[in-house]
């Protein structure tokens, strides 16, 4: 699985010109998800996401995490993370897993997330979204999460 995350002060996500998800002060993370992603991924993933120190302590180093500060988290689908772009001018997603599998795990990856995490909203899968946001910082971080024998 992959996260895209970024420390944010505002991120909204409209959808038809409709807002249906938002978040103050936390994390905006795009997600995508791999054809060889399993639970072991997704559990790894909420945990970093969740543990993540990339908030300001007192003395403004990065020590602090959402759990810690008690920020908001905003989930976005975004497949064309997982596109290789190592050759030519084009994207491939051969990589990317079929949207019937993504869709499963995002809606899982969000149920697992507002399990752990109260103010945790998410984009809509398989729509035309406009997202967002006032990056913080900027902060951004890119999060790859593989089980081992994958590497």
């Amino acid at each position: 699985m992959i996260a895209l995350i970024q420390r944010v002060k505002h991120a909204e996500v409209t959808v038809g010109g409709k807002t249906v998800a938002r978040a103050g002060y936390g994390i905006l993370a795009l997600v995508a998800i791999e054809k060889q992603d399993t639970d072991t991924e997704m559990q790894r993933l909420a945990e970093r996401l969740l543990n993540y120190r990339i908030f300001p302590d007192q003395n403004k180093k990065m020590n602090l995490s959402l759990c810690d500060i008690g920020g908001d988290l905003l989930l976005v689908p975004q497949f064309t993370l997982a596109a290789d772009t190592r050759n030519g001018n084009r994207p491939g997603f051969s990589a990317a897993a079929p949207p019937e599998q993504s869709r499963s795990m995002f809606e899982q990856f969000v149920g697992l997330m507002e399990s752990r995490h109260q103010q945790t909203e998410c984009g809509c899968f398989g729509e035309d979204m406009q997202v967002s946001l006032t990056n913080d910082g900027p902060v951004t971080f890119l999060l790859h999460v593989t089980s081992p024998t994958r590497q």
